[in-house]
C-alpha cells in the first residue's frame, strides 16, 4: 500500500515515513499541494495523509481536489481542532480527521480501518438477497450491490462510502425513527468509518443530493428530539 503525505512540518514528515515504512507502507511524503500534487499525477497513490495548513495554499483545496478527481481515501491530520474545521473537512469528502498532537499509533490504526472499509475487507458475506437489491423511493433508484444512486431520469449522483452507508441504513428501516447512536452503528457495521459530529453533516450532504428541496425535506425528516426517519415508501425491485 503506497501512502502519501503532505506537511510542511519537516519533523512530522520524516515521523510519518519512518512510522509507517516500520509498518510495510510505501510513502512518499510532499511538503506542499504542488509536490502532492506531482506525486499524485506520477504514481499510484491508496491514501493520502494531509495536513490543512501547507505553504503554498489550503490544504482543504487539495481534500477537494482528491475528491473530485478520484475515490482516493483521505485523513486529515491538522493543527485545526475546531468542529468547525472537522465538519467542514468530512463535508468536503475527507475520510477521517485526526488533530495534532497526534498518536502514531492512532494514525495507524486509522489508516487501517479506511483501507479496510474501502477495499471491503471484514465485511460480513451478504446474502443472496441482498445481492440482487435495488430499492427506489421518491425519484431515485438506489442498487445496494453497485452502490449507486440514479434520479428517475437516469442521472446518476455520486456518493461517499459514509453517504451511502447512511442512505442504505435508511432505506432498510423506511418509516421509522432512527437515533443518531442507532444511525452510528448502523453505518459503521456496513463499514463505513462514521463519527458522532458527521451523522448530522451527512444528513445535510443526502438532503442536498436527493431533496428537491433541502430546507424543506421530504425524505429525510428531523424528529426534534428523537432523530430523523426516511419518510418515503421503498420499493424493491
Amino acid at each position: 500500500m503506497h501512502i502519501l503525505a503532505v506537511d510542511d512540518d519537516e519533523p512530522v514528515r520524516e515521523l510519518l515515513e519512518s512510522y509507517l515504512a516500520s509498518e510495510g507502507y510505501r510513502v512518499t511524503t510532499a511538503p506542499d499541494t504542488a509536490a502532492a500534487k506531482k506525486a499524485l499525477e506520477s504514481d499510484s497513490v491508496d491514501l493520502v495523509v494531509c495536513d490543512l495548513r501547507l505553504p503554498d495554499g489550503d490544504g482543504l483545496g487539495l481534500v477537494r481536489q482528491i475528491r473530485t478527481e478520484s475515490h482516493i481515501p483521505v485523513i486529515i491530520l491538522s493543527s485545526k481542532d475546531q468542529d468547525v474545521d472537522r465538519i467542514v473537512g468530512l463535508e468536503l469528502g475527507a475520510d477521517d480527521y485526526l488533530t495534532k498532537p497526534f498518536n502514531p499509533r492512532e494514525l495507524l490504526a486509522r489508516i487501517k480501518a479506511v483501507l479496510r472499509r474501502v477495499s471491503g475487507e471484514g465485511r460480513p458475506p451478504r446474502s443472496p438477497d441482498d445481492l440482487r437489491a435495488v430499492v427506489q423511493f421518491a425519484n431515485w433508484e438506489l442498487d445496494l450491490t453497485a452502490q449507486r444512486l440514479r434520479s428517475q431520469d437516469g442521472r446518476e449522483v455520486e456518493l461517499t462510502k459514509a453517504e451511502f452507508g447512511l442512505l442504505a441504513a435508511f432505506v432498510k428501516r423506511p418509516q421509522r425513527v432512527l437515533t443518531r447512536d442507532q444511525l452510528l452503528d448502523l453505518t459503521r457495521a456496513d463499514g463505513a468509518e462514521v463519527f458522532d459530529r458527521s451523522i448530522d453533516v451527512l444528513i445535510l450532504r443526502l438532503r442536498r443530493k436527493i431533496e428537491a428541496n433541502p430546507k424543506e425535506p421530504r425524505i429525510i425528516k428531523t424528529e426534534r428530539g428523537a432523530g430523523y426517519v426516511f419518510d418515503a415508501k421503498v420499493k424493491t425491485v
